[in-house]
């Protein structure tokens, strides 16, 4: 079976966490302050800022999300990473240095920097707690499918040890303990990553001779999980699968290729011929099944557009504008993220900003090139659980040996940690320091801001336990798309224009960002991919084009923001932080 757990796996992934944990402790003497709680009082290395660039925007959707998204539907999965990554060019070239002289804690801060505006704070501080929960939401989901395989464990207790030990991250030294977890994280997830690259290719391609009979699983009205007719006391144990069916043709009768350099990997890969798998859903009496079956296909099939995204192939306006409205918001989205912006407060200045950017940008853009291999290699391993595209990094690492299995596994939990505490942080800077120091004006002293965030971070884990249960089912590169869009409609426009338009009101950042929120957020909402997999209807009920609503709902938030400023007086008040 594909998820036996192990005494060494155990042992491994414990240390990981104990010793995360504990550095939180140990780091929580330096965060007493408000300015050490928030933005670790802004004294964080421009290099291990970088790092922790990476470790923060790696997340579950870079690293289990884009390699089962690879290892199901071939070349697509990558575009992701191209996606991600070509966002950081913006915060790069647009948003690096301005944001660090604009504020001191929050997004908010910087946003509001000339006005001295509840308005601005109230509507931003939502805007970050909706973002902040999209993006937990896949978090979430990664977490407590990892625990299955590594413990044995149901999806939701994973999803509730993962939000406790994040809370104790948070709780314990804020932003200090926060930044120490994600430069750790971003530093072991890139080196172990080009380790299994390097074994993937120096074990080459083989010729394997996983399971081809279609697999059933089915959910009964009582609850009880069934595969292929068979009771099971654990609800993932298909049969392992992702087969290299042939070699190319100069191979002859050989079934393997023995090691391979990248470029040789990729060429052979294209000449093969590949099994992939996919699943239907049906529902009778007896309860919901869902037929996982097999397609050979060949390897140049997967290596190029298609797969996956409809609007490279099918010729249809609506998914094609699907496509270019994701591209647009993964490009725009990493500039608008709060806990990416809230990172530029922990260094001294904005040249320190700029450095962080660029070593961020090179940690995360090596591990973007690994993603393919990794990707390619989970899906020609024969270690595939067809159940769940999320798991695919993991099992392929379980293909070479256990060890491997739990130290990437344990890694890719770390990815989640240092991930959702950077959110925690940005939501509970939102509640404590805009909420409620600045819109309800409750006054508080350094001791009351930090208590006000603890608590705020608490509710916030509360809230992303349950919604990391409520979505167990969907690919979590997919959901941060979701947050991607509503960070990029909500916060970019309001955020390019203060800084490059004079003419920008405060009355026109508080329409952007409330228009570009809700709009986005409706939108999704209405869209044919939440009507099927959130509520169970027809895709054809949706009253939307096209599901990713950034290509409207981004030139929006510019629209509006322009029109109501050109109609309010400019008046600035204060100065900036």
């Amino acid at each position: 079976m594909l998820y036996e757990s192990s005494p060494v796996a155990i042992a491994i992934f414990a240390s990981f966490v104990l010793a995360v944990v504990g550095l939180s402790f140990w780091l929580g003497r330096k965060g007493q302050s408000a300015k050490g709680y928030y933005a670790a009082h802004g004294e964080i290395h421009w290099f291990i800022n970088g790092i922790a660039f990476a470790g923060d925007y790696l997340s579950a959707a870079s690293f289990l999300g884009i390699c089962g998204m690879i290892a199901f539907h071939g070349f697509d999965g990558f575009l992701y990473s191209i996606g991600f990554l070509a966002g950081w060019i913006v915060a790069l070239f647009v948003i690096a240095e301005p944001i660090k002289s604009l504020g001191k804690f929050t997004f908010a801060d910087a946003l509001d920097a000339k006005y001295n505006s509840r308005g601005i704070k109230l509507s931003v501080a939502i805007s970050t707690l909706v973002v902040s929960i999209f993006y937990l939401i896949p978090q979430m989901v990664g977490a407590g499918d990892l625990i299955v395989p590594l413990l044995g464990l149901p999806h939701a207790v994973g999803v509730i040890l993962v939000g406790i030990a994040v809370t104790l991250i948070v709780v314990t030294a804020g932003m200090v303990s926060t930044t120490w977890v994600q430069f750790i994280k971003g530093s072991l997830l890139v080196f172990f990553c080009g380790v299994l690259t390097s074994m993937i290719l120096g074990r080459g391609l083989t010729v394997n001779t996983g399971s081809l009979e279609p697999q059933t699983r089915s959910v009964t009205p009582d609850g009880r999980v069934l595969v292929d007719g068979e009771p099971q006391t654990r609800d993932h144990d298909l049969r392992p699968v992702g087969t290299l069916a042939a070699l190319p043709a100069r191979y002859g009768d050989a079934t393997t290729t023995g090691p391979l350099g990248p470029l040789e990997y990729l060429s052979v890969l294209e000449d093969s011929r590949i099994v992939t798998w996919s699943g239907k859903k049906s529902t009778d009496a007896s309860g919901t099944h869902t037929v996982y079956t097999p397609t050979e296909r060949a390897g140049a099939d997967l290596l190029k557009p298609g797969g996956y995204f409809k609007g490279l192939t099918t010729g249809k306006l609506a998914d094609k504008l699907d496509f270019a409205s994701l591209m647009l918001a993964l490009f725009c989205g990493t500039a608008s993220l709060p806990h990416i912006l809230i990172r530029y407060y922990t260094v001294k200045d904005a040249a320190a900003a700029r450095k962080s950017t660029v070593v961020g940008i090179a940690a995360i853009g090596a591990f973007y090139v690994l993603t393919l291999f990794l990707g390619l290699g989970a899906m020609t391993s024969g270690a595939l659980d067809p159940t769940s595209t999320n798991m695919a990094a993991p099992l392929l690492a379980k293909s070479f040996n256990e060890t491997l299995f739990a130290v990437i596994s344990a890694i890719a939990f770390t990815t989640v940690l240092g991930t959702v505490s950077g959110l925690i942080m940005a939501g509970s800077g939102a509640v404590a320091h805009d909420l409620v120091e600045n819109v309800l004006g409750i006054p508080m002293d350094d001791a009351e801001k930090v208590r006000c965030g603890k608590i705020a971070a608490v509710g916030l884990g509360i809230v992303a336990m349950a919604l990391g249960i409520l979505f167990r089912s969907f690919n979590v590169s997919f959901l941060v798309g979701w947050a991607f869009n509503i960070a990029a409609s909500a916060n970019l426009p309001a955020l390019v224009m203060l800084l490059f338009w004079p003419r920008t009101t405060k009355e026109g950042i508080i329409s952007a960002v409330t228009v570009g929120m809700l709009a986005s957020l409706t939108w999704i909402l209405l869209s044919a991919d939440t009507f099927e997999k959130v509520y169970g209807l027809s895709r054809d009920a949706s009253p939307v084009p096209f599901s990713q609503p950034g290509l409207v709902t981004i030139p929006l938030g510019f629209i509006v923001l322009i029109v109501v400023s050109l109609l309010t007086k400019a008046e600035p008040k204060g100065k900036p932080a």
